[in-house]
């Protein structure tokens, strides 16, 4: 195995591996299930390769709650089944296969009612708990506690004191989503796959009634490919209906997009060392700890317009603001709003119009031969619907082909991360950070710190901090260009970083270093990283506005007045 680098030289050489021989597997979509199906069939020794029309995770995946969990409120749907895989799933990231990118978060839930609340929540946290050491790999979590309201406010004094009486503290998990995406496709090229970003499907092609392949163009270049692969997986979440036309055929079901909209604010907003979970009339609504910040969410509403670009109107943000207010001794108001992004859910329809009705479960078909579509479930169940993908896609291939083992393969970074993390006092006095510096960077790359520390080793300028957001080091910059398959200042700073919602300025002031940082990596002369620097500030500012908008149609209507892509 070797640690994969996923730079311009190796996209180019992985693009034209893909034309040289018929795969075994051409994987569609560069999402967290997309990714995961890479990974799973590499590793059970097929030939795979994986392409992605934009960056990876720029959809859904990168727009989330960033958070591991079971679904606790799924108990109350009695879906006990799709807990138990959650919770199964989410204890071996935390203890085998991700630790370094997965860590337990505490909620508290306040009690609004004196008596039958208690005794009907605390059944279902008890279930849950249960539920989660059941499932073999769920010891590591502390388990839920009673708390009565005087203890509850110690811990959450943010809380109005008739907010509640009593509460209920429960663990979950929480990672960086596009983060976990990008070292998942760095795991599976790691393995022998051949990985590409900026690279489109524009069609398939056919030999009868089978897919037998499909071109691909090059986003970057505009060169065109035909890859061949005797199992095709389309794994686009929100777009699947739309590449399913791309071979004349509706599928054997629809997809319909929700959408969740996020709001960031600074952690000294909100005093509290617990994350909250509120009841809405619709749904639920998180506080979730981030960092030096809070992730505030999530709204629950159909969405049809722009899937590259969902927008947050003014109406989606008053609604969590409305919401979090009600139970917070010091109001949120509009100016505290770091930073704000919308992602869309890929729900399986149903016969229900209301979008947080439909089924968080997901379906694999094999709609024509040679193509398996993939499609709903949610984020802490990625590996086993990968799993159910390859394993239909076996179905197509005339081998014997050996069984899923990314159940006990973990991610890059994973190996030797606790031993590392044991050594973090060390390693700051070895390289100059500070200790604070190097938990930072062990909990975004794990062991693969060593390769950040390499770069500030052969040029300490890279050791500093950047001015406009400083909690991240210029290395960082670099590396993302240089081995995580960042080709855009937009990659870098929405994805690979999250300095786009983590600062007031969104990112702008830091897009012209960041860029600069980038250009020897990408080969980009000066008028390109103008490019780049402008491009993003246009994209910053059309959210913006789009976040002044009444409704969701003027929002999108604002959001779309940016280009999507930056031409070189």
């Amino acid at each position: 195995m070797r640690t994969a680098t996923l730079g311009p030289t190796e996209r180019a050489a992985a693009l034209t591996a893909m034309t040289e021989r018929e795969l075994d597997v051409l994987v569609v979509g560069g999402g967290v299930v997309g990714a995961g199906i890479a990974l799973d069939a590499v590793t059970r020794g097929l030939s795979t390769a994986l392409v992605e029309a934009r960056d990876w995770a720029s959809g859904t995946s990168s727009r989330s709650s960033k958070l591991i969990h079971g679904g606790l409120r799924y108990l109350e749907m009695l879906d006990f089944a799709l807990v138990r895989e959650a919770l199964k799933e989410r204890g071996l990231l935390l203890e085998r296969l991700a630790p370094h990118l997965v860590k337990p978060v505490p909620f508290l839930y306040p009690l609004r009612h004196k008596g039958w609340e208690r005794l009907y929540a605390g059944s279902g946290v008890a279930l849950y708990d249960a539920m989660s050491v059941s499932s073999g790999h769920g010891r590591g979590l502390p388990v839920h506690r009673h708390l009565s309201r005087r203890r509850a406010l110690r811990v959450a004094p943010c809380l109005k004191k008739d907010a509640l009486v009593g509460a209920l503290q429960y663990y979950d998990a929480q990672m960086d989503d596009a983060r976990f995406v990008a070292t998942l496709v760095r795991t599976a090229a790691s393995y022998g796959a051949e990985v590409a970003n900026r690279a489109r499907v524009t069609g398939f092609l056919r030999e009868g009634e089978r897919v037998v392949g499909a071109r691909v163009q090059d986003v970057e270049t505009g060169g065109a490919y035909e890859i061949r692969a005797r199992q095709i997986v389309n794994a686009t979440g929100v777009w699947t209906d739309d590449t399913q036309a791309l071979i004349g055929e509706r599928g054997q079901f629809h997809v319909r997009a929700s959408k969740g909209i996020h709001l960031v604010v600074p952690k000294d907003r909100v005093h509290s060392a617990t994350g909250l979970i509120l009841r809405t009339e619709k749904s639920v609504l998180f506080v979730i700890p981030w960092g030096r910040h809070w992730i505030i969410g999530t709204t629950d509403t159909d969405w049809d317009l722009d899937k590259a670009h969902p927008a947050a109107s003014s109406a989606d943000i008053d609604y969590l603001l409305e919401h979090v207010n009600s139970v917070l001794h010091t109001p949120l108001t509009r100016d505290d709003v770091e930073g704000v992004y919308a992602g869309l859910r890929p729900l399986l329809a149903g016969e229900s119009d209301a979008t947080s009705k439909l089924s968080r479960e997901h379906t694999v078909a094999h709609p024509v031969p040679g193509l398996v579509v993939v499609a709903g479930g949610k984020y802490t169940t990625y590996r086993v619907m990968a799993k159910d993908a390859v394993d239909e896609a076996v179905h197509g291939l005339d081998k014997r082909v050996a069984a899923c083992v990314t159940e006990v393969t973990p991610l890059l970074g994973a190996e030797g991360y606790r031993a590392l993390w044991n050594a973090r006092a060390g390693i700051a006095a070895r390289t100059g950070l500070h200790v604070a510096r190097v938990e930072h960077l062990l909990d975004r790359y794990g062991s693969l710190t060593e390769e950040i520390l390499d770069l500030v080793a052969a040029d300490p300028a890279l050791g500093k901090p950047l001015p406009a957001a400083e909690d991240y080091l210029r290395a960082e910059i670099v590396y993302a260009a240089s081995h995580e398959g960042a080709r855009h200042l937009d990659d870098v700073l929405t994805r690979r970083t999250r300095i786009s919602i983590e600062t007031f300025d969104r990112g702008t002031r830091s897009a012209r270093e960041c860029a600069m940082l980038m250009a020897p990596m990408l080969g980009w002369d000066s008028g390109q990283v103008d490019k780049e620097v402008e491009h993003y500030e246009k994209r910053v500012e059309a959210e913006r506005e789009s976040q002044r908008q009444p409704d969701d149609l003027t929002a999108d209507a604002a959001r779309l007045g940016a280009p999507d892509i930056v031409p070189i």
